[in-house]
């Protein structure tokens, strides 16, 4: 594949957002025992404030530091907000741990709260993912009734096949599944648009949200899901790119955060959580 080429504008918009000084969480805590397996939390003031949990993208690869502005930021929209980290492609993840990582997020952490999964980039891969968990055999390890109870995924990959014929990231589809010989052997039960072909919907209610400028992934992935998803809600923010959406206060994430609210306005008074530790400076 060619080196990817991108406008001006799209190259400034990367550097801008993925310039930004990282957040330090006001509290963390774990989901396991291993050093990936942790979290990091915005708690709201607002003891009714509807949680979200976001999952990072860096195509499978990169850790969670980038996105926590984004987060910061969101909890002084009124949410309350998890940013797990999860072992990845390139070390201790890919297939499997990084989906089981993913699965025990959703599984444990909202501890029976109603709660939005977002994702961005992969993190909406993998949130679509989750939401798709049902439609898997009974019989596999990521099999599940207990689905998010929505999910909002921000630019995602969608295709794992597109995104390995388009040599996206350097072959980080590849990566992930552990190589060519592996690939399609294990894309049917991780692939979100395999999952819902056939099925026409995971029955989350799912909203996906994608900028009209993107040149990171591209627009077929976000229509090619469309099409097979029919109870699909989508968004698209006229010239907007891949990284605004993660940007503290640009138009983008404000369209972000009216989405959230929209899709959490049913949701009923907080359930008591167990505290999470405060975060230490190192």
């Amino acid at each position: 594949m060619p080196s990817r080429v991108i406008s001006a504008f799209a190259a400034e918009e990367e550097r801008r957002v993925l310039s930004l000084r990282p957040v330090l969480a006001p509290a963390h805590d774990s989901y396991g025992d291993h050093p990936h397996q942790t979290y990091d939390a915005w708690p709201s003031t607002d003891p009714d404030a509807p949680l979200v949990i976001l999952l990072h993208g860096g195509y499978w690869r990169y850790d969670r530091m980038h996105l926590t502005p984004f987060a910061a930021w969101l909890s002084g929209q009124g949410f309350d907000v998890l940013l797990p980290g999860f072992r990845r492609s390139g070390g201790a993840g890919g297939y499997p741990e990084t989906f089981d990582d993913v699965a025990r997020i959703v599984d444990t952490l909202p501890q029976g709260r109603p709660y939005v999964l977002a994702g961005h980039c992969s993190g909406g891969h993998l949130a679509l993912w989750c939401a798709a968990r049902g439609l898997l055999p009974a019989g596999s390890r990521w099999h599940t009734r207990s689905l998010p109870t929505a999910v909002l995924a921000l630019a995602p990959l969608t295709d794992l096949t597109a995104t390995r014929r388009d040599g996206l990231s350097d072959g980080a589809a590849l990566q992930l599944l552990g190589g060519e010989e592996a690939f399609e052997e294990r894309l049917a039960a991780v692939d979100p648009l395999t999952l819902l072909r056939g099925a026409g919907t995971t029955g989350v209610p799912t909203v996906l949200l994608h900028g009209a400028a993107d040149e990171e992934v591209p627009l077929t992935q976000f229509a090619d899901y469309a099409a097979v998803h029919r109870d699909l809600r989508t968004v698209v923010l006229p010239g907007t790119g891949h990284y605004t959406l993660i940007e503290p206060g640009a138009p983008g994430a404000q369209a972000v955060a009216d989405t959230l609210r929209d899709m959490t306005a049913g949701f009923g008074p907080r359930r008591p959580a167990r505290a999470v530790r405060e975060a230490v400076p190192s």
